[in-house]
């Protein structure tokens, strides 16, 4: 007897490409899991047309409708009450999510950098491949870790690193360091559902395959 699909949670604040990666691999017969829900915290956000699409709930939860981060995350959990949810993926997800003890070593988050470098309150999106630019570092890329109660913070679970061109843009820099993050974030994700990532302090250990 097969063992259940993992169930996953995928909070997102943009468009949902790398919803939309994590839709492919689970169709190809990669990822051991599905999505049960996808939350937004923009109204207009297109990664929930693209959950609609595939008959997966979608649910906006505004940020700037709630008086603080406090009241915002009672609203997320509200929502993640009702779908017995194993995973919650920050996919591109630009508030903060607490974990509040029943998500703790179960909330991961991909960052476009390499932790703990431009990383953090204010580093997101092309913020981030701006700052690598202006620092004049020759290597950036893209970081999956697990959630804690710190901006871009908890264990590192994968990296992967991306060099920095001379003829970079923001634009053609963050192509590549999303690229980084459609191999890393499934595989993540599969490690995850196979039991394989053990948190000790701040690393993370990934086991042999059983």
């Amino acid at each position: 007897m097969s063992e259940p699909a993992l169930r996953i949670a995928v909070l997102l604040s943009g468009s949902g490409t790398s919803l939309e990666n994590l839709f492919e691999g689970i169709d190809a017969g990669e990822l051991p899991c599905e999505v049960v829900v996808v939350i937004a915290s923009k109204e207009k956000a297109g990664g929930l047309a693209r959950a609609q699409r595939r008959g997966v709930p979608a649910v906006a939860v505004p940020r700037r409708k709630y008086p603080d981060v406090g009241a915002f995350n009672d609203a997320l959990h509200g929502v993640l009450d009702d779908f017995a949810v194993d995973l919650v993926a920050l996919l591109g997800f630009l508030s903060p999510f607490e974990t509040r003890g029943r998500f703790d070593g179960k909330a991961l988050n991909v960052h476009p950098a390499l932790i703990p470098a431009f990383c953090g309150q204010g580093y997101y999106g092309r913020r981030v491949h701006e700052a690598v630019l202006a620092s004049g570092v020759k290597l950036t890329g893209a970081s999956v870790h697990f959630v804690d109660a710190e901006y871009d913070h908890g264990p590192i679970i994968l990296q992967q690193a991306v060099a920095v061109e001379d003829d970079d843009t923001p634009d053609s820099l963050a192509a590549r360091v999303q690229a980084a993050e459609r191999q890393l974030v499934p595989e993540a994700i599969r490690l995850f559902a196979e039991g394989r990532l053990q948190i000790d302090g701040r690393r993370v250990r990934i086991l042999p395959e059983r």
